[in-house]
């Protein structure tokens, strides 16, 4: 028998809802026939796709990184701000492009208002400067009657930007980056960044780029991070993507230990961290690119159309468990952004005439829209399976949210079985069911399903009301399911 118990008295920690965070980079048809389309009868006065608007409220992301991602080693803010007519195509560097800048901080911002989510900015710490990532930082958020704050208010927008976090540099572990740094390099760098973009604007919070490659450095990177700017900086980045590429369901279902592993494992690094260099500040984790790429991860070719990867119902599973990953690391995951969010490895997918939903809209979609504020420590145990090089692995994969104010607890749960439904008793610690249940499932009809513009529904979300009374509750879930069980206790 599977059994989940839930115990209302014992927490993580409090969930940010920044952990539901989007990234929109100049990759693609992201920006660029994604997001901004002047011209087409789908856009609105601002050459944004209302239809594409539409579906990122659904999402509900509280916070989108952006302009990179690799683009960002080589980009000029300054060439994408004041009139478009002026402003200068350039190459691409990062993905073999041609950069019209038609689309940059102004714009971004008129984006972010309309769907309700905050901008997070990553500055230029490839071929970029210092001085550069200060006065964009004076350009968006200054008061003061300097040059740059006329500049801003010249281009319409007399109000500061307010932009509150930023980013310095991505993924400067990487040797496939503009700009490469070794681990004492980017130190030295963060930590004089940081120090004179926080002079422009002292409120502001800093992203600072960690971890990418997974392999080598990693442990010297963050010792050296911390000891060099941790009085400075506010977040570590983390950076993955997950795949199936060889097409091994129970390995790739088992990704979810791979996930749990490298939070773990960075969880205490900083902790050390922070103790052996007397920090008292708090020091969170960002993971700021995030997702499932394997199909279309080419990084020898132009790829205009090559990163626009399409999902199957394995994807949404796996998303799934990375939410959850995030719901039971609350107390050190305060941000975290899906990668990315239009045509580019993204949930949503559009043409000219319209768009449609991938797979890894909907659990994204649920959760976000379910989540409590509080973490729960949840106890689950049961059948297991064994994937790749590891054993004893849970079918399933469980996560648990409050909301106190509400006496309302959701309970996440994805079934990884390829055949079976799992009975499951779901257990109240204390406290007893205050009236029916709502059982949210995200499901097809096979784990390779997959929706598309002739079959755009074949994966979705559907709901049900079980009723329950007590303390207990049986439920069986569906096999290859992403569940959200939402129920308030009395």
């Amino acid at each position: 028998m599977n059994r989940i118990q839930i115990d209302p008295s014992r927490t993580l920690g409090q969930i940010s809802r920044h952990i539901f965070g989007g990234f929109a980079e100049h990759l693609g048809r992201c920006i660029y026939g994604g997001i901004y389309e002047p011209g087409s009868p789908l856009a609105d006065d601002d050459g944004l796709r209302r239809d594409v608007l539409d579906a990122l409220r659904r999402l509900s992301m509280p916070i989108m990184r952006y302009p990179g991602g690799n683009f960002v080693s080589g980009y000029r803010w300054l060439d994408g701000v004041g009139p478009r007519d002026e402003r200068p195509t350039r190459v691409d560097l990062a993905w073999g492009a041609l950069e019209p800048n038609t689309f940059g901080t102004n714009e971004l911002i008129d984006f972010c208002r309309k769907i309700g989510t905050e901008p997070y900015l990553a500055v230029n710490c490839g071929d970029g400067d210092m001085r550069e990532a200060r006065d964009w930082v004076e350009y968006c958020n200054g008061t003061s009657e300097t040059a740059l704050v006329k500049l801003r208010r010249q281009h319409g927008y007399e109000a500061p930007h307010q932009v509150k976090y930023w980013g310095i540099g991505n993924e400067v572990d990487g040797h496939w980056q503009i700009g490469f740094k070794t681990a004492q390099e980017y130190a030295r760098a963060a930590t004089e960044f940081a120090k004179i973009m926080k002079w422009a604007d002292p409120t502001i919070k800093i992203v600072a780029s960690a971890v990418s490659l997974w392999e080598g450095d990693l442990v010297e990177r963050a010792q050296l991070l911390l000891e060099q700017a941790g009085n400075k900086i506010d977040y570590m980045a983390l950076h993955w993507y997950v795949g199936n590429a060889a097409d091994d369901y129970d390995a790739y279902m088992a990704t979810s230990e791979l996930v749990e592993e490298r939070l773990s494992s960075y969880e205490g690094l900083i902790r050390a961290l922070r103790l052996d260099n007397q920090l008292q500040r708090p020091i969170h984790i960002a993971v700021d690119e995030w997702n499932v790429w394997y199909r279309t991860f080419r990084m020898d070719e132009p790829p205009l159309d090559q990163l626009e990867e399409r999902y199957n119902l394995e994807d949404a599973l796996v998303n799934a468990m990375q939410l959850n990953a995030f719901i039971r690391h609350a107390r050190s995951v305060k941000m975290a952004n899906i990668a990315q969010i239009v045509n580019v490895i993204a949930p949503i997918f559009t043409r000219p005439d319209g768009l449609f939903l991938q797979t890894i809209f909907f659990p994204f979609e649920l959760y976000s829209r379910t989540c409590g504020d509080t973490a729960l420590d949840v106890f689950w145990e049961g059948d297991t399976f064994s994937g790749g090089a590891y054993a004893g692995v849970r079918v399933l994969d469980v996560a648990a949210t409050l909301r106190a104010d509400a006496n309302e607890i959701v309970v996440y749960v994805v079934n990884r079985g390829r055949m079976d439904a799992v009975e499951t008793t779901l257990t109240l610690a204390e406290g007893a069911f205050a009236g029916p249940v709502d059982l949210h499932v995200v499901n097809g009809p096979d784990v390779k399903a997959e929706n598309s513009f002739d079959a755009p529904d074949v994966v979705g979300t559907r709901g049900t009301t079980l009723q329950a009374e007590g303390r207990s509750l049986t439920v069986a879930f569906e096999p290859h399911s992403v569940n959200a069980l939402v129920f308030r206790v009395g």
